[in-house]
């Protein structure tokens, strides 16, 4: 019992906020089935040897580099800043950086006073951050001269405090800034969910699932936008169907009977399929064309 239960992937994800219900989902996309009471910070997989750790997101990547959990999701915002905060006590690699995920998209950028024309830092000014190893790494990368303010909680009030004449957080529609006498300035990081790894070997039954997980996964990603359509098209209108399928790899043609000018067309389109598309197809010679959701898929 004991080495089974050593042998369960932990999986560290946002116990609350943006990313907590797209990574559930995620996981159970991928085929997890589990068990959670209502003040459980643990959720119990049921059918894979795969248990989920809900915690605040600023303690995955530490929880992952320290081994305790085998794989995380966090955005990369935390990743860079954690793995800049770690590589400067000379521990080059804190985690593996798996796949990139589809949701969670922000970006860290500067937000500056109305009055400023300015849409970077100038030497001499001082910038209230929640990330400041990010900010710094920018500072010294563009020769700029100057002061990192650490701030946690609302950064927006910082200038007005006093604190700061600037400040780099997260932004997504740029409201809070404005309500707070700011603009959006240049972009430092654009950001998006993502897997890490622990740094430390897994064992072979563990490594197994992390590459069966990784499939899915990238098999959940493809199907968000890939569609299945089928159509009847003229034998003569086929090259020009086939450039008119998005994102689509070789289709299959079948013959139809009775039919020797006309064949089906079978196809995945991995990218958004609008009206646009259908009439375009229709233009071409297409006719019965379906267009269906598609709900798994593995390359």
């Amino acid at each position: 019992m004991t080495a089974a239960k050593q042998d369960r992937l932990k999986i560290a994800v946002q116990k609350s906020g943006r990313l907590t219900d797209h990574s559930l989902d995620l996981l159970t996309r991928c085929g997890l089935k589990y068990s959670r009471g209502r003040d459980e910070l643990i959720c119990f997989g049921e059918n894979m040897p795969v248990d989920v750790l809900l915690v605040r997101d600023d303690d995955i990547p530490g929880l992952v580099h320290e081994d305790i959990c085998d794989l995380g999701i966090v955005g990369q915002n935390i990743i860079t800043e954690r793995r800049l905060e770690l590589t400067t006590r000379a521990q080059p690699s804190p985690f593996m950086e798996r796949t990139l995920l589809d949701y969670g998209h922000c970006r860290l950028a500067f937000g500056m006073p109305e009055r400023d024309d300015n849409d970077r830092p100038v030497d001499g000014q001082r910038i209230a951050t929640s990330y400041p190893a990010i900010v710094q790494d920018f500072l010294v990368r563009e020769a700029i001269d100057a002061q990192v303010v650490e701030f946690s909680g609302a950064v927006e009030i910082a200038p007005r405090l006093g604190k700061a004449d600037i400040i780099c957080d997260l932004v997504s529609t740029g409201a809070t800034l404005k309500a707070h006498g700011l603009r959006e300035g240049e972009t430092v990081l654009e950001s998006r969910a993502q897997l890490i790894q622990t740094p430390v070997e897994l064992s072979a039954d563990k490594t197994q699932w992390v590459e069966r997980l990784l499939r899915r996964i990238d098999g959940v990603m493809q199907v968000r936008e890939s569609k299945y359509i089928m159509l009847h098209a003229p034998r003569a209108a086929l090259a020009k169907i086939r450039d008119l399928l998005p994102g689509s790899e070789s289709p299959t043609i079948i013959p139809l009977e009775g039919l020797d000018d006309k064949v089906a067309i079978h196809a995945v389109c991995r990218e958004t399929v609008f009206w646009e598309t259908l009439e375009d197809l229709q233009r071409a010679g297409a006719t019965s064309v379906l267009v269906l959701p598609v709900e798994k898929m593995l390359a």
